[in-house]
């Protein structure tokens, strides 16, 4: 078996974190069953990922663009412009129309004096002490 070192990858992927990251990343692939590309040699998934790097089997962007992909929670799709604007176009300012609700929609607020809001407070019955506290 031939011992993979950092310095075997380093030349591939030049910083030794995004290093552990995608081959992380693919060692998780493996797990989840995707194909490797070298013989196994009775080795684990993540030695298997540092050979692939290393043999450069698999492109270190590739793997970047899956790890990222991977971490993304809302993948935009491009989807081509349509001829016909999506957004009608707004009437000028002059124009503009002062919309407001009807009468019997409008909002009503319920008035209350300062002596209905004492006799209501008055008739509140304070919670009961517990020993909980």
């Amino acid at each position: 078996m031939a011992r993979v070192t950092v310095e075997d990858c380093i030349d591939k992927v030049e910083n030794r974190f995004d290093l552990v990251l995608l081959a992380s990343h693919r060692a998780r692939q493996i797990s989840q069953g995707e194909q490797i590309t070298i013989d196994r040699d009775n080795d684990k998934n993540p030695v298997v990922a540092l050979r692939e790097i290393a043999d450069e089997t698999l492109s270190p962007g590739d793997l970047k663009e899956a790890l990222i992909h991977s971490l993304q929670k809302h993948v935009e799709v491009d989807e081509p412009e349509a001829d016909v604007p999506a957004i009608p176009e707004q009437p000028a300012a002059q124009e503009a129309v002062d919309v407001q609700p009807p009468e019997e929609e409008a909002t009503s607020f319920d008035r209350m004096s300062e002596e209905e809001l004492l006799a209501g407070i008055e008739g509140l019955v304070p919670p009961e002490k517990s020993d909980d506290f």
